[in-house]
């Protein structure tokens, strides 16, 4: 266990190795603990929280040990008597626990899944987002891959994504949604959108070794960056990665999506929770604008991402175990700052609209 210089770089080579599930390079990202196995064949990320051990994804391991594995991770979290949950498994570690009464699962999103080989067929038959791509270019937008040794903690990237965290409802989220990942580039793709000399956007893609394709980590906007920037970006990645031979792309999860089939299994209760928070928490956390704009490149497959936990039943304090792993720290403390920058916000909006009625009839 641990992050120790000689732990990352073993768990860097079985996730190169072996990494199957989308995320499975995430694990690498700051503030995610590594456990190995007894044997060394395989590793975990995981952080505890509230007497959870939540488990980032799938262990990364040759396929035949998975199940193996999931019982010598399962019985070293019993031995420190933590409670565990796989966040983000994907259907192969879902059958596992399939037809179990002891593990409770529910499906918390969806990866949108992209063949490169389709791309250029995509673009052919879809007017408007071609229209979207020319609307960037026409507006003198470009997109270059920047190699590691340029892009590593660049500081117009960290201006760029300075100013997109400064945009977002919450503040910083972190476990599978690390925004700060600058400091380490080296197996990842990034490509950079620039009007003229500014840096306007950038995208971050990790590899996902035994599916020969990449997740897109983060897809990030500047203040500058014109209508059709972010669709610019993802245009080159999947042009870059295609070449490159990948067939799997992953566009980033879209939690709480209405294209991930639904588990029969999950409480009345708890749905419903999921459901109010997917139509209610846009002021937070747009999760219908983010899966909007995910199928517009028009997926070839919704992969459901699950969280499986050992209970028979999801629990609140699973669930609150879950939001810790986001919020690193109180998801309360969280809400409530999330809460005091939105009336920061208001105040502004309500000031222009005062002191600029031309803006306010625009708006």
């Amino acid at each position: 266990m641990g992050r120790d210089p000689s732990s990352l770089e073993r768990a860097r080579q079985l996730v190169l190795a072996h990494g199957f599930n989308p995320t499975a390079y995430q694990i690498l990202n700051p503030g995610i603990e590594l456990w190995f196995s007894d044997t060394g064949h395989a590793v975990a990320g995981y952080v505890d929280r509230s007497g959870v051990r939540v488990v980032a994804g799938n262990p990364v391991c040759p396929p035949e040990e998975l199940e193996a594995v999931v019982e010598e991770l399962e019985t070293a979290c019993r031995r420190q008597r933590l409670r565990f949950c796989f966040l983000g498994a994907d259907p192969l570690l879902h059958s596992l626990f399939a037809t179990s009464g002891s593990h409770a699962s529910i499906v918390v999103g969806a990866h949108p899944i992209v063949d490169p080989a389709r791309w250029s067929h995509t673009l052919e038959h879809h007017h408007s987002l071609r229209a979207q791509l020319n609307r960037a270019r026409n507006k003198s937008v470009t997109v270059e891959e920047w190699p590691a040794t340029e892009a590593t903690n660049h500081p117009e990237l960290r201006h760029c994504l300075g100013e997109w965290l400064r945009a977002r409802g919450l503040p910083p989220l972190h476990f599978l949604v690390e925004p700060d990942t600058l400091g380490s580039l080296a197996d990842r793709c990034t490509l950079v959108a620039r009007r003229g000399e500014r840096v306007v956007g950038f995208l971050v893609a990790s590899p996902v070794p035994r599916k020969n394709g990449w997740q897109i980590e983060h897809l990030v906007r500047g203040d500058a960056a014109p209508n059709g920037s972010m669709e610019l970006l993802v245009d080159g990645a999947l042009r870059r990665l295609g070449a490159g031979g990948a067939r799997y792309v992953a566009l980033g999860a879209a939690p709480l999506s209405s294209r991930a089939p639904r588990d029969p299994t999950t409480p009345k209760r708890l749905a419903a929770l999921l459901a109010w928070q997917r139509a209610h928490g846009r002021r937070f956390y747009n999760f219908e604008g983010l899966e909007r704009f995910k199928a517009k490149f028009w997926p070839d497959q919704w992969e459901p991402v699950h969280a499986i936990s050992d209970e028979p039943r999801f629990s609140v304090g699973t669930m609150y175990a879950i939001a810790g792993a986001y919020c690193a720290g109180s998801p309360f403390g969280t809400l409530l700052r999330a809460m005091a920058r939105a009336a920061r916000q208001e105040g502004v909006w309500l000031w222009n609209a005062a002191n600029h009625p031309a803006r306010r009839a625009t708006r």
